[in-house]
């Protein structure tokens, strides 16, 4: 029997867990993006949220992030953006200000160049809605 190393099992389990998440993501990524996002970004995330009109920097319409990536959905990006390792200008620093929200249970993702993201199921669960909403 070959023993897996340390990383080996991590990734096997970041996929196993993230398979049962990507049946329900868009509902359960619905209900995030509605309890913490849509303040800024609108319920169909095009950046006209009612917190706009108090807010110095816009937010994007993130309907936009295929089209504006030359068709290709930037997970890498909005991941990096998401749980803080970019901040976010708009933020004043790292997103979410949300704190726990996005941590929790490993899942993982496929980045636009197939390279594996670890991350939280939570996470999964957002980018595919987010991904859902592209036009």
């Amino acid at each position: 029997m070959t023993k897996l190393s340390f990383a080996s099992r991590v990734i096997a389990a970041a996929i196993l867990t993230v398979t049962p998440v990507v049946v329900q993501a868009s509902e359960v990524g619905r209900q995030v993006f509605r309890d913490y996002c849509v303040t800024c970004h609108g319920m169909e995330g095009r950046g006209d949220g009612p917190m706009t009109q108090v807010l110095t920097i816009q937010p994007p319409d993130i309907t936009r992030l295929s089209a504006d990536n030359d068709g290709v959905f930037p997970i890498s990006r909005v991941v990096a953006q998401i749980d803080g390792r970019v901040p976010v200008l708009g933020h004043g620093g790292p997103m979410p200000i949300f704190g726990p929200v996005f941590e929790g249970q490993a899942g993982a993702l496929d980045s636009e160049t197939g390279t594996p993201i670890l991350t939280s199921e939570t996470m999964v669960e957002v980018v595919e809605y987010l991904k859902s909403l592209q036009r």
